[in-house]
């Protein structure tokens, strides 16, 4: 038989079979359970094909692909639609976080579209009042930010001269090694191409920011405003008497964990600001206010927060001061007074319940900063704790709220004694 017939005879015959073969999902499992298995070793047990594909095909299983699935497409919509829920995330914080001043109002009779408008205001007023106060020295740190720079650098370098010295042996290392090697190819050429101007990626930035905020800041009236306008309509839709009564007094929990969660967070974000600036005030740092705005901004992104802080109050300090000694005491004293907040006085406030581990705050922090960029990063940590909140208020959660929250004493003392 020629090649040409053979190849069609085998066409042919795919054909035949694929016409007899009921039509299947892309989805489902190719398991042929009439084929011969060896087994892998002598003696060991012969595999059973039949049983392997009813297992693939129970209900079980494809729940767990469908959860994998459904897992993907919530992670890829959260990235993709990052400026459609990043200011929805941020208005829902601050609902949380000013629902009771609203209900303070409530008590004088001021009804919740006005005290919406009234608390909404405060805070417009406050954050345009201090964005124009701290505009003077955030723009004289900009203009003297290259000299500063150099200055640091220069100051920087008797410390680094070691490294140096190493850096230039190994340098003369490699050419040496090149040398020995042979004559050097040629590089390959760079072509640089140009890219959007600075002026360009500022006012875009600005503009995408303003937009972000005006849409907050609407979101944030609508939910003020409308009060218990969504847990009166979930309770409404629910048949059962027994899940409204449950329904609300999780929802009152959790708003109220959640509330003084935020609230605690800022108190005690302002009060180190507070101390940061009194502290960079005596030692005679200049702008000690700016610095301290700065540190209650910062302080709501943990661990790099605190880390660019010392970074940017080490280079401040060597830009300002001659002795060295002295400019690296800026972010010492920084460092010490965090320190004191994160070990001592945070957990102290917000107790056991509240607290947060380490480990889910890294994965957390890491997470929401891959998702939605900067804003996850002062995101990340509200969220978390708001998650941890719900979970320890939902009985079906709470598995995933004691994994969120710190070990315990007790729990330390039974496991040291097991």
């Amino acid at each position: 038989m020629s090649p040409d017939r053979r190849t069609t005879g085998y066409v042919a015959e795919a054909a035949a079979r694929a016409a007899a073969e009921p039509e299947r999902s892309v989805l489902t499992p190719q398991v042929d359970p009439s084929v011969t298995a060896t087994p892998a070793a002598p003696g060991a047990p012969v595999p059973d094909l039949g049983r392997t594909s009813e297992a693939i095909g129970r209900p079980a299983s494809r729940s767990v692909q469908v959860t994998i699935l459904t897992a993907l497409a919530v992670l890829y919509t959260l990235y993709f639609a990052r400026p459609f829920f990043v200011p929805i995330a941020f208005a829902l914080l601050l609902n949380f976080l000013l629902s009771p001043a609203i209900r303070g109002l409530a008590r004088y009779h001021i009804r919740p579209p006005h005290g919406a408008a009234i608390v909404v205001f405060l805070l417009l007023t406050g954050l345009i009042g201090g964005t124009y106060a701290l505009s003077g020295p955030a723009q004289r740190w900009a203009t003297s930010a290259p000299e500063s720079l150099s200055k640091a650098e220069g100051k920087l370098r008797d410390l680094t001269r070691p490294m140096q010295h190493l850096s230039r042996t190994a340098e003369q290392v490699e050419r040496a090694t090149a040398a020995v090697a042979g004559p050097a190819t040629k590089p390959p050429e760079v072509v640089v191409r140009e890219g959007p101007t600075l002026s360009s990626r500022l006012l875009g930035t600005t503009e995408r920011l303003a937009a972000g905020l005006l849409e907050v800041i609407v979101l944030l009236y609508f939910l003020l405003a409308g009060g218990d306008l969504f847990l009166q309509k979930l309770i409404k839709v629910l048949p059962n008497p027994d899940d409204r009564a449950k329904v609300v007094e999780v929802a009152r929990s959790t708003e109220a964990a959640v509330s003084a969660y935020l609230t605690t967070a800022l108190v005690v974000n302002l009060t180190e600001g507070a101390v940061v600036t009194l502290v960079l005030w005596m030692l005679g740092m200049p702008s000690a206010p700016f610095w301290g705005a700065l540190v209650v901004f910062l302080e709501f992104v943990p661990y790099l927060g605190a880390a660019t802080l010392v970074v940017v109050l080490g280079i401040a300090g060597l830009a300002t001061f001659d002795n060295v000694g002295r400019a690296l005491l800026m972010p010492a004293s920084f460092l010490a007074i965090n320190l004191i907040q994160a070990n001592v006085v945070t957990p102290l406030l917000l107790g056991h319940r509240l607290t947060l581990n380490p480990v889910a705050i890294f994965v957390g922090l890491t997470f929401f900063f891959f998702i939605w960029g900067v804003a996850g990063a002062f995101l990340a940590v509200p969220l978390l704790a708001s998650l941890k909140i719900i979970c320890d208020n939902t009985a079906s959660l709470a598995a995933l709220g004691e994994f969120l929250g710190q070990r315990d004493e007790t729990e330390r003392r039974e496991l040291a004694r097991g």
